[in-house]
């Protein structure tokens, strides 16, 4: 299957109400004008195999070994990846405020692992999962996500591919300009809000 491009993907997102126009609270506790439910669009088996077999190609050259995937939103787009590269699809999740791998997975010493996410904002999940990799003595070559929120600038310190980039602002809560204008706030997000998300 050819590659989708970003225009491509992001019709999905708004095709599918993935791509929200409002004023969200996000995990991360910053404000936003645009929010990005990618369940929605990876509800669809089809969209999800799509989205999992274009990222693919764009990680192929990494020599990928192991899928890593944060709770819960890398889930769905990780397990489709991992199945177009023909590797394994794990996931990391939060125990006591910490991401860590649980449910008896593992990471073997050297292994080479994608960090795969849905949406990347920050970048501070992203990070945090490829601390557990890690941590378990693996390698993490590189991350990718459906969309980089941040239009290029969440550094993560690794290779990083996305299928779009936007750029979505974002504020503080204390600057947020649809909070001075009385602008009701949604909190869509799949966590509880804390100091710092993807």
């Amino acid at each position: 299957m050819p590659s989708l491009d970003q225009d491509h993907v992001l019709h999905l997102f708004r095709r599918t109400g993935a791509l929200l126009d409002g004023h969200f609270r996000l995990s991360s506790g910053l404000h936003s004008n645009g929010y990005l439910q990618s369940a929605l669009v990876l509800a669809d088996p089809v969209h999800a195999g799509q989205l999992g077999a274009a990222l693919a190609d764009c990680a192929r050259d990494f020599g990928v070994e192991l899928v890593l995937s944060p709770a819960l939103g890398g889930l769905i787009i990780g397990h489709e990846v991992a199945r177009a590269l023909g590797v394994h699809a794990i996931f990391a999740e939060r125990q006591d405020g910490r991401m860590t791998l649980r449910r008896g997975f593992t990471i073997a010493s050297g292994t080479r692992v994608l960090v795969v996410e849905d949406v990347v904002t920050t970048g501070v999940s992203t990070r945090e999962t490829m601390a557990v990799v890690d941590a378990a003595g693996g390698r993490t070559v590189g991350a990718a996500s459906i969309i980089d929120r941040s239009g290029g600038r969440a550094d993560l310190g690794a290779a990083y591919v996305a299928l779009a980039r936007i750029d979505l602002p974002t504020w503080d809560e204390a600057a947020c300009p649809l909070c001075a204008s009385g602008v009701p706030v949604t909190k869509p997000g799949s966590r509880p809000t804390r100091a710092a998300a993807s």
